[in-house]
C-alpha cells in the first residue's frame, strides 16, 4: 500500500479513536496507558527465497546452541539473514515468571546464541524484548533471558508505556492497535517461540508468539483467537523463525509450572515459513496441523504451507 493511500485509509479510524477516547488502550490489560495516535506500517522483514536451500530445518542435539547452529546452517546460515549495520529485534517468549526448566519461556541459551550470531554477522544492535504476562522485571530475571542476552551483547528492553505506537495492522480483528515500537523500527525481526500446549488455541508456537508485540486489551482477542493470530502473522513477516523445541510443555499451557508437564526433546527448528514452522512443531504436542484452527486458517490465507515437506525440509541428527 502506498503511504498516501495508507494515511487516507487510517486517518478516519484514528480520528474516531481520538474523539471517542478509544486511544486509552491498556498496557497488557492495565487501565492507565494512553498511546499517542502515531501510525506506522511495516513491510515484510523476509529475505528472498533460495530454491537451492531448504526452507525449514530441524536439528537435534543435547547441546542446544549446537542444535540451533546446525538448523540455521541448513537454511543458509546467519549471513543469509543479517547484514552488517542492520538493527535486529529478537522476540523470544518471555511471558511467565518461571524458571527455564519449567518450559514456559524460550530457552535462554538459544536466545543468547542468536544474539551472538547476529552480532558476529555485523548487526549494529540486537534488541531482545517482549510484553510479559507476569511482572516484567521478575519474568526477565527468572527466565534467565535478561542475563543471558545481555552477556551475549544484546540490549534487553523491558517495555514502558512510552514504547508503544498506534499501528494499523490491517486485519479483520486487529485494526488499529498499540504495538511495541521495537518490532517496527528495526531492519530484521527474528521470532523465537517455545513450543507449548495452549488452553485456547491448542498450541502456542511461532504465530501465537506474536501476541507479545501488542499492548492494549489482548484478552479481548481471545474471543476470536484464530483470526487474531492470523491477522498478526499477516502483519509481521519475520526474517527468520527459530522454534525452541528443547523443552515442550505438553499440558497446562501456556503458563505451566510443573516439570512433570515437560517433555525433553533437545530440538531446534529454523524456518523461513512461519506456518510450516508451526505445522512441524505442533507434532511434538501430538497435534496435526490440519486440526489446529489458526494454522489451517493461516495456510488458507496464503501465509505459508501446512505441508512442510513441500518447501524443502531437512533434519539433522547429532
Amino acid at each position: 500500500m502506498e503511504r498516501r493511500e495508507f494515511i487516507k485509509k487510517t486517518s478516519g479510524a484514528i480520528g474516531l479513536a481520538v474523539v471517542s477516547g478509544l486511544v486509552g488502550f491498556e498496557f497488557h490489560n492495565r487501565e492507565t496507558a494512553v498511546y499517542q495516535p502515531h501510525i506506522f506500517k511495516t513491510g515484510s522483514f523476509e529475505v528472498p527465497p533460495d530454491n537451492s536451500l531448504p526452507s525449514i530445518a530441524l536439528a537435534r542435539n543435547e547441546n542446544h546452541p549446537a542444535a540451533l547452529n546446525a538448523a540455521l546452517d541448513a537454511v543458509g546460515g546467519i549471513r543469509r539473514f543479517i547484514r552488517p549495520g542492520e538493527r535486529v529485534t529478537v522476540k523470544p517468549n518471555v511471558g511467565w515468571d518461571r524458571l527455564p526448566k519449567q518450559g514456559a519461556n524460550t530457552n535462554p541459551e538459544l536466545v543468547a546464541e542468536m544474539v551472538r550470531l547476529c552480532l558476529a554477522a555485523g548487526a549494529a544492535e540486537v534488541i531482545v524484548t517482549d510484553i510479559t504476562c507476569n511482572d516484567a522485571r521478575r519474568t526477565f530475571l527468572r527466565s534467565g533471558i535478561k542475563e543471558a542476552a545481555e552477556r551475549a551483547g544484546a540490549r534487553v528492553i523491558l517495555a514502558s508505556e512510552d514504547d508503544f505506537v498506534m499501528t494499523d495492522l490491517g486485519g479483520e480483528i486487529l485494526t488499529v492497535w498499540p504495538v511495541l515500537k521495537y518490532f517496527i523500527e528495526t531492519d530484521r525481526f527474528i521470532n523465537m517461540p517455545i513450543t507449548k500446549q495452549h488452553s485456547l488455541s491448542s498450541c502456542t508456537i511461532a504465530m501465537k508468539n506474536l501476541y507479545g508485540i501488542l499492548g492494549g486489551r489482548r484478552n479481548q482477542l481471545h474471543q476470536q483467537i484464530d483470526q487474531s493470530i492470523v491477522d498478526l502473522a499477516s502483519f509481521v513477516r519475520p526474517t527468520l523463525t527459530v522454534v525452541d523445541v528443547t523443552r515442550v510443555m505438553m499440558r497446562n499451557g501456556p503458563q505451566g509450572g510443573s516439570v512433570a508437564d515437560i517433555n525433553i526433546e533437545n530440538t531446534v527448528i529454523c524456518s523461513l515459513d512461519q506456518v510450516a514452522a508451526d505445522a512441524r512443531a505442533c507434532e511434538f504436542l501430538g497435534l496435526k496441523a490440519e486440526n489446529v484452527g489458526h494454522i489451517t486458517l493461516a495456510a488458507r490465507t496464503g501465509l505459508g504451507n501446512l505441508d512442510y515437506n513441500s518447501i524443502g525440509y531437512k533434519e539433522i541428527m547429532s
